[in-house]
C-alpha cells in the first residue's frame, strides 16, 4: 500500500457514510412516483369525446336553385311541344283489330315486350277468335299458347276470367268505362287506360308504365314511384287532351333514346330541359333528386 493513503474504516454505526438510512428501494419509488405526478401536471387534460351534432340532409340542387319550378306551366308546355314535334303520331305499338284484342294484347305485355306480344297474338287470335272462343277454354289450355310471354299460367287465368266476364256481364263487349273494366279479370288503371284511350279514344287517365314511370321522374313531373300516384301526379300537370298521346310518345322516347341504362342524351331534344342524376351527358347542372 503506498504511503500515505489511509484505508477508509467502516462505520460505527453500522453503515457506509452518506447513504440514507431509508431503504434504497423506498427512494427510487418515491422519485419515480414524483417524476410521473410532475409528466401527468404537465399534460393538459383530454377532453371527452362528443360526438358531432347530425346535420340536416341536404337539399336537391332542385330545391335550391332560385326561381326553378319543374311544374312550371311554361316548362310542361315545352316539353309536349317538343315531344309533339319528335313524336308526332305516337300511337299503341299493340297489334290489334278490336278492343278485345287489345284487352288480350295489354295483358300478355305485362312483364314481357311488346315485340314478343305482337309475335304471339296473331296464331293466338286466329285460333280463338272471339271472346267467346276464349271464355270456353280452361286456363291450362291457353297456357302453352303465350308461353313465350312470361308469367303464363297468371295471364292464362286472366284471360279466360276476362273473356267470361265479358260474356256473363257485358254481353260479349268490352266495357267503355274505367270503373266496369277494372272488374274484368288481370285489369287495372294501366290496361284500362290503354284500352280506353287507345280503342275508345276516352281521356280517363295517363298510362304509366316502366317507361311512363323512369322518364316522368327524370323530367321531376313527379317524385313518386307508385304507378297510381305517379298517373295522379301527371293528371294535373299534363293537359287532358295530351293524356292519351303523352304516354304514347313517352313510351315510345324510352325505347329510342331515354333508356334505363345509358339514355342517349346527346341525342335527346328534352336534354337541356333534364336535369336526371343518371344522365350520360349534360349542358345544364344536374339535380340529385331527379332520377
Amino acid at each position: 500500500m503506498p504511503r500515505g493513503v489511509t484505508p477508509r474504516q467502516p462505520s460505527r454505526l453500522g453503515r457506509q457514510d452518506k447513504v440514507s438510512g431509508k431503504p434504497l428501494r423506498a427512494k427510487v419509488k418515491t422519485n419515480r412516483v414524483a417524476t410521473v405526478r410532475k409528466r401527468v401536471a404537465k399534460v393538459a387534460p383530454v377532453p371527452a369525446r362528443i360526438a358531432a351534432p347530425k346535420q340536416p340532409a341536404a337539399k336537391t340542387k332542385a330545391t335550391t336553385v332560385k326561381g326553378y319550378n319543374p311544374l312550371a306551366p311554361e316548362r310542361v308546355t315545352e316539353i309536349l311541344r317538343r315531344l309533339d314535334q319528335r313524336y308526332p303520331n305516337a300511337t299503341c305499338a299493340l297489334h290489334h283489330n278490336s278492343a278485345w284484342e287489345l284487352l288480350v294484347a295489354t295483358i300478355l305485355s305485362a312483364q314481357c315486350t311488346d315485340v314478343r306480344v305482337n309475335m304471339v297474338t296473331p296464331v293466338l287470335f286466329e285460333k280463338y277468335p272471339t271472346p267467346e272462343a276464349f271464355a270456353a277454354l280452361q286456363p291450362e289450355e291457353l297456357e302453352g299458347d303465350i308461353r313465350s310471354t312470361g308469367f303464363f299460367r297468371n295471364k292464362s287465368k286472366s284471360v279466360v276470367g276476362a273473356a267470361r266476364k265479358l260474356i256473363s256481364e257485358f254481353g260479349g263487349q268490352v266495357p267503355r268505362t274505367m270503373d266496369e273494366l277494372l272488374q274484368l279479370p288481370g285489369v287495372a288503371r294501366k290496361t284500362a287506360n290503354v284500352v280506353l284511350g287507345t280503342w275508345y279514344k276516352i281521356a280517363d287517365g295517363v298510362v304509366v308504365d316502366t317507361h311512363v314511370q323512369r322518364i316522368s321522374r327524370r323530367l321531376e313531373l313527379t317524385k313518386n314511384e307508385d304507378p297510381q300516384k305517379i298517373e295522379q301526379d301527371l293528371m294535373k300537370v299534363v293537359p287532358r287532351d295530351k293524356w292519351i298521346i303523352f304516354a304514347h310518345q313517352i313510351i315510345l322516347h324510352g325505347r329510342a333514346l331515354c333508356s334505363a341504362r345509358k339514355p342517349k342524351c346527346a341525342d335527346c331534344p328534352l336534354e337541356d330541359l333534364c336535369h336526371a342524376a343518371d344522365k350520360t351527358w349534360s349542358t345544364v347542372e344536374i339535380h340529385r333528386g331527379a332520377k
